[in-house]
């Protein structure tokens, strides 16, 4: 049985302003995410020679949890107000392969 629920976002942002206003909207919204207790990781990175995109990695401890971030009061801002600055979003949805991952709490003897 997975260990956890994941998924990847790729944003495409409409340009370098919006890219800016994009990472303080993200800067805003990240403190209430590092109080969800079901949310085991959440991490932006910029793809190198992508100054455009941001690209989430987001796990959490179950689809509850997940629906749980999503019903969050910083999360419904953030999904609203990103909308103006984006030209694209591409969601991935991943199912854990348990046996050949290495994360924290998945440590075998």
């Amino acid at each position: 049985m997975p260990s956890g629920y994941a998924l990847t976002v790729r944003f495409t942002l409409r340009d370098a302003q919006a890219a800016q206003q994009f990472d303080q909207l993200v800067a805003q919204t990240i403190p209430g995410i590092r109080t969800e207790p079901g949310t085991l990781a959440y991490v932006v990175h910029t793809p190198e020679d992508e100054p455009l995109v941001r690209v989430f990695y987001e796990l959490y401890a179950d689809r509850d949890a997940f629906a749980a971030h999503e019903d969050q009061e910083h999360t419904k801002r953030f999904l609203a107000a990103r909308e103006e600055l984006l030209t694209g979003v591409d969601v991935t949805f991943l199912n854990e392969l348990e046996e050949l991952s290495k994360r924290p709490g998945s440590e075998r003897p």
